[in-house]
């Protein structure tokens, strides 16, 4: 059967909270053991495990992570939504902000694929889209 509105919401929603704070084994435990990411310029990669450890290396860069989620879409098994984060950078402590697009294909109520798109800088800093497109 599949998913309604009000569930895709609900799992939308529920994602949000697991990064604040960061609850890398809840969100890796939300993806299936052979799931496949493709994240932004990143390389693909694959599995539960790799889904950890990429949280976990973000969670050690992103210091006071705060990120709200919208849900775009439901198509069957498949949800897009979109994110808007912000932090601090734990190496420099410079204030950063992201905004990202995700679709998420579903395989019994985990993520099978997550592919996204995310784009970063520092808050402090306004882009043109003459700087976005050098």
């Amino acid at each position: 059967m599949a998913m309604q509105l009000d569930e895709a919401k609900a799992l939308v929603k529920r994602v949000e909270a697991l990064f604040m704070p960061w609850n890398v084994d809840a969100l890796a435990d939300g993806f299936t053991e052979d799931c496949i990411v493709r994240f932004g310029n990143v390389p693909e990669f694959r599995g539960r495990e790799a889904v950890r450890a990429f949280f976990k290396m973000r969670s050690a860069r992103q210091k006071n992570y705060r990120l709200t989620k919208q849900l775009r879409s439901l198509a069957g098994d498949t949800i897009t939504n979109i994110c808007d984060g912000a932090w601090a950078d734990a190496q420099s402590g410079a204030p950063m902000k992201g905004f990202g697009v995700g679709v998420w294909l579903l395989r019994h109520g985990k993520i099978a694929v997550w592919e996204a798109a995310f784009n970063l800088g520092r808050a402090v800093q306004t882009a043109s889209i003459t700087d976005a497109l050098r």
